[in-house]
């Protein structure tokens, strides 16, 4: 369970890894969106169709691998992944943007790109990642947070 800086959280429900990939120019990408119209099983149902869309995303230049999240209670969901190389964590999100704008209400969708880090650095040493104060906004969905601090 990943708690989250806006006090939300979520649990890790699958990982995708390219095998032996080398990352060396780290960047860690967070994307959130919430699904139009999918309640009770319907989070069931689309964890499994999920499943379908790997190759879509690990076939782009730079992925090495992505967390999964559940649905937080806000019907949220998340995804945490390592790129190499911060601009292509950035098209990847902004083309992933133009799909789920069909299947989300856009101003759900948003993401976070933030180079020279690792995924597991991020999460197991939670604070404010490099790059992090230029972001828009402050609303801290994106921003891990120990355990300690689920209040």
């Amino acid at each position: 369970r990943i708690l989250f800086g806006d006090g939300t959280s979520a649990s890790v429900y699958r990982e995708t890894v390219v095998e032996g990939a080398a990352v060396d120019d780290p960047a860690v990408l967070f994307v959130e969106f919430r699904l139009r119209a999918v309640r009770g099983r319907g989070h069931t149902a689309f964890r499994a169709e999920s499943l379908l869309n790997t190759p879509l995303f690990a076939g782009f230049p730079g992925f090495r691998t992505k967390l999964w999240l559940r649905h937080d209670a806000e019907g949220r969901y998340r995804g945490i992944y390592q790129w190499n190389g911060a601009q292509a964590a950035e098209d990847y999100a902004r083309a992933l943007w133009w799909v789920l704008a069909l299947v989300c209400p856009p101003d759900t969708i948003h993401y976070r790109v933030f180079p020279g880090r690792y995924r597991d650095d991020v999460l197991n040493n939670p604070g404010t990642p490099t790059g992090a104060a230029a972001c828009e906004d402050h609303d801290a969905w994106w921003l891990p947070r120990p355990a300690a601090s689920a209040g």
